[in-house]
């Protein structure tokens, strides 16, 4: 089925039928694990539109064909990813799990002189995430207790849109972003770059690694020994068994006494017997055992 998007505008975005958005489905979830349920079909045609409007496509099957044709069209579709696994996030979202965080790294901080925390954003988006967490430990730092002086830390923050990646990298988010922001930490984190717009200072931007990580190849993920994995608003997008193969594959990821932070209702029913539960107020959390 042929369905031209010549003048599409938001208001009349083309419809595939059941076959296009089956196999539309099953090419995103073959390659990024993400699940499209029925009810997020008109999502997929405006996303789909929106991209083929850009490069010329005159319907959905000609721009499947072009994606699955090869290498020529791959940076298409990390655009593509982009558009559909983007999604509104901001500093702080979760506050009670960033005080867990705060929490746990003070406890540890103060157990040991000269001690480094390696921590993982996963799916980190556009930045707020880990630039969330790197303030935190930066407060914590400057605390006045001596043995948190002396300690360190580093962030990994990951994602699969390339796009999302680079507006990370160079920390610019508008005024509206930084709601959640303590106006203290406003101040000594951003500087103004325009109007109403704000960069995270370079102090702070240089504390954190962004890389394209796809949480379908965490097998060939060399982190390890991590103190703190952080991945939240992420597992919403796949299906259950798929859930728990992402969080299995974290878990060994962990050091032991290692904390994982998950979002609130994202896994159900999950064990594994070198985690247990932590408990901690309207926070989703666990710690290697062994």
């Amino acid at each position: 089925m042929r369905v031209s998007v010549a003048g599409w505008t938001l208001n009349d975005t083309p419809e595939m039928d059941e076959e296009q958005f089956h196999l539309w489905r099953a090419l995103l979830e073959d390659r990024t694990g993400m699940r499209l349920t029925a009810q997020r079909k008109r999502f997929l045609e405006t996303s789909l539109c929106m991209r083929m409007r850009e490069v010329g496509c005159e319907c959905y099957d000609e721009y499947y064909e072009q994606l699955v044709a090869g290498v020529a069209w791959q940076v298409e579709w990390a655009a593509l990813v982009d558009h559909l696994t983007v999604q509104e996030t901001s500093f702080f979202r979760h506050l009670s799990s960033f005080n867990l965080v705060r929490e746990y790294c003070s406890d540890k901080w103060s157990e040991k002189e000269n001690r480094t925390l390696e921590i993982w954003s996963v799916g980190c988006s556009t930045g707020e995430e880990p630039y969330s967490l790197a303030m935190l430990l930066d407060e914590l730092l400057s605390a006045p207790k001596d043995n948190i002086q002396r300690a360190r830390f580093g962030i990994t923050a990951t994602d699969i849109s390339l796009p999302a990646l680079s507006k990370a990298r160079e920390g610019v988010y508008n005024e509206r972003k930084l709601d959640h922001v303590e106006p203290i930490m406003r101040e000594k984190y951003f500087q103004k770059v325009g109007e109403q717009r704000y960069q995270v200072i370079p102090q702070l931007r240089e504390r954190v690694c962004f890389a394209r990580i796809n949480v379908l190849e965490l097998s060939a993920v060399p982190f390890q020994d991590l103190d703190i994995i952080f991945c939240q608003n992420l597992l919403i997008y796949f299906k259950r068994w798929r859930k728990k193969d992402i969080v299995n594959a974290l878990t060994e990821r962990l050091k032991v006494g290692g904390l994982l932070v998950l979002g609130l209702g994202e896994v159900i029913d999950w064990e594994h017997p070198k985690i247990a539960r932590m408990p901690y107020e309207n926070t989703l959390a666990y710690t290697r055992i062994k």
